[in-house]
C-alpha cells in the first residue's frame, strides 16, 4: 500500500460542517473527480467519506484522520488530528489505510501517549502515519515506530507559527537525509511547481488539499488580488 503512493500525488478531500461541499454526496463527486484527474490517493476526514471512498475506490490507499467540527481558536497549543486511541480505532474501523495524527509534543486529550496511539495502529496491522511540526517531532515519532512522517503541522504550531507561507521544503530535506523513513509533504502546496519542488527535496509523496479541493479559498486567492 505505502508503495503505491511513491512519488504520487494525494489529495486531501475535507469539508468542515459549515461549508457548501460537506454534503455526502458533494464529497463524494470531488473524490471521483480527483482520482479521475490522476489522484494517487485520498487523505480523508471522518468516518463517513472514508468508508465512502473505500466503497468507490477499494484500490486507492486512504489516509484517514478526525476532526472536530470547528478547528479550535487555540489550534496552535490543541492537539485536534486523530488525538486519541477511540479516534484511531474509529478511522481503522471505517477501512483506513493509513492512520494520520497529530505527533507533536503537545500535551494529548485524557493523558493519552503518543507511543500509546502509534502502537495501537501498528496491532492493527495499519499504517502510522505521524503529523509533524519540527524535525525534533520527526525524529521522535520515528523511534516510537511511525511508518511515515508527514510536514503537515508546520506552522501551526505556536514553535512554528513563524515559518513563512510556504511548504516547508527543509524540514522535508533534513527528516529524508536523515532517516529512511519516507516522509511526506503537505501544507500550503499552491502549485504544480511547489510540488515538484518538494520531490527534489526528498519527499515520498505530496499531499495537496486547498489548492484543489477548496473553491472558496481558491477564489479568495484570486479576489484579494483586487484589494
Amino acid at each position: 500500500m505505502l508503495q503505491n503512493l511513491k512519488r504520487k500525488i494525494v489529495v486531501s478531500v475535507q469539508a468542515m460542517p459549515d461549508e457548501p461541499l460537506y454534503q455526502e454526496i458533494a464529497l463524494n463527486a470531488m473524490m471521483e473527480s480527483v482520482v479521475c484527474g490522476g489522484a494517487g490517493g485520498l487523505r480523508l476526514a471522518g468516518v463517513r467519506d472514508i468508508k465512502n471512498a473505500k466503497k468507490m475506490f477499494p484500490k486507492i490507499p486512504v489516509i484517514g484522520i478526525t476532526k472536530p467540527e470547528k478547528i479550535p481558536d487555540n489550534y496552535l497549543d490543541t492537539v485536534y488530528i486523530t488525538p486519541t486511541l477511540n479516534d484511531a480505532r474509529d478511522v481503522i474501523e471505517a477501512g483506513a489505510d493509513i492512520i494520520a495524527f497529530d505527533a507533536t509534543m503537545r500535551e494529548r486529550p485524557n493523558g493519552e501517549k503518543l507511543c500509546d496511539i502509534i502502537n495501537f495502529i501498528k496491532s492493527q496491522n495499519k499504517l502510522a502515519m505521524a503529523d509533524i511540526a519540527t524535525y525534533e517531532e520527526a525524529k521522535n515519532a520515528i523511534e516510537l515506530g511511525a511508518d511515515i512522517v508527514s510536514t503537515t503541522l508546520s506552522g501551526y504550531t505556536n514553535e512554528t507559527k513563524n515559518k513563512p507561507n510556504e511548504p516547508d521544503f527543509e524540514l522535508c530535506k533534513a527528516i529524508s537525509q536523515d532517516f529512511s523513513t519516507p516522509v511526506i509533504v503537505e501544507g500550503k502546496i499552491w502549485t504544480p511547481e511547489q510540488a515538484k519542488r518538494a520531490f527534489d527535496f526528498g519527499a515520498f509523496c505530496v499531499v495537496i488539499g486547498s489548492a484543489i479541493t477548496r473553491p472558496q479559498l481558491i477564489t479568495k486567492r484570486f479576489t484579494e488580488i483586487l484589494k
